[in-house]
């Protein structure tokens, strides 16, 4: 396949720690440009990677004709109005995730014409340990899967952090909370119900810094996670069926340079085996994807759609924070 031409809009922090690095593994993908507000930055930014190209603006980036599709990790106010325009200058965008504020602002992105591709930044999709134990469950290993529990924490009180910015889209459901909407609707192939959530916030960030939240999937099945910007690092992801469970060890913040692993058990509690699987980069891995679509090497398995779909169940959660009541997506 021909290499994508790349570039990269912003140095946000995890473009240049894992994001662009995992793509610069990639024989199919050729990051030529990253631009920044200042140039400055961008100039280091291009340094510190091995990057040809440093701009000192989105705009001036937008423009070159040589670049065909753009890696956006933006703060989340900026996801919608930078990919559309990267849109209109004809590039085809992966979006940092959430990749909005609201379902009603992600659904401005059904502007974007057919020919362009605009798909939501979620590289779990794309990891080889989740690619197996979604095959696993729908050999039914594990049974009927009736249960996702999530538990997905770290701690930043930062108030320099965007992630403690409520105004710009800051807090906990947000930033890490989109992970185990996504994840159960990955697993189970279907969508919530209803969903009820209970909300802990920041006196003085005005952010979410603790959420729970149940999501009804239906016939039984149901999504448990807890999330929070404010607790001890640790992430977790347990599924159990009517016949065993799987449990994922380093679910979302895999790494790149070592195995990961997960756990399968049978119907005798905490006896069964890890499987220890290669070493691979999830952010190459979904970027190679994201460049087989553009190459019309596969049909694309999540759009524009799927994100407005994640954003409406967010915004659901966030209404039941409001009500004390179960809300529908």
């Amino acid at each position: 396949m021909k290499p994508v031409k790349w570039g990269i809009i912003s140095t946000a922090n995890i473009g240049m720690e894992k994001v662009t690095p995992g793509m610069m593994k990639s024989a199919d993908i050729e990051v030529v440009a990253i631009s920044s507000r200042s140039l400055k930055a961008a100039k280091a930014a291009a340094a510190k990677l091995g990057i040809p190209k440093a701009y000192g603006s989105y705009e001036e980036m937008l423009a070159d004709s040589e670049i065909e599709a753009v890696y956006n990790p933006l703060p989340n106010h900026l996801h919608v109005p930078l990919t559309l325009a990267a849109a209109k200058a004809g590039k085809h965008v992966l979006c940092e995730k959430p990749i909005a504020i609201t379902a009603r602002e992600a659904a401005k992105l059904r502007k974007v014409p057919k020919s362009i591709h605009v798909a939501e930044a979620f590289m779990v999709r794309h990891a080889q340990q989740w690619i197996e134990a979604r095959a696993r469950v729908k050999k039914g290993e594990i049974g009927a899967l009736g249960a996702v529990q999530v538990f997905f924490t770290y701690f930043n009180r930062d108030p320099k952090n965007v992630r403690n910015m409520a105004d710009i889209g800051g807090g906990g459901l947000y930033d890490i909370g989109c992970y185990p909407i996504t994840v159960a609707r990955f697993m189970f192939g279907a969508e919530p119900k209803r969903v009820i959530a209970t909300f802990d916030r920041d006196p003085k960030f005005k952010t979410d810094r603790l959420a729970s939240g149940i999501a009804d999937f239906g016939d039984g099945r149901q999504l448990t996670f807890v999330v929070s910007t404010q607790l001890a690092p640790y992430q977790r992801v347990n599924m159990a069926g009517t016949k065993g469970r799987i449990e994922i060890e380093i679910p979302f913040n895999a790494p790149p340079d070592k195995p990961n692993r997960y756990f399968v058990q049978g119907m005798d509690m905490n006896v069964g085996k890890w499987t220890e699987l290669s070493v691979t980069d999830q952010y190459q891995l979904q970027a190679e994807a994201f460049n087989r679509v553009i190459r019309k090497q596969e049909k694309p398995s999540w759009g524009v759609e799927d994100a407005i779909q994640n954003m409406k169940i967010i915004d659901a959660f966030f209404r039941s924070e409001k009500s004390g009541k179960w809300e529908k997506p």
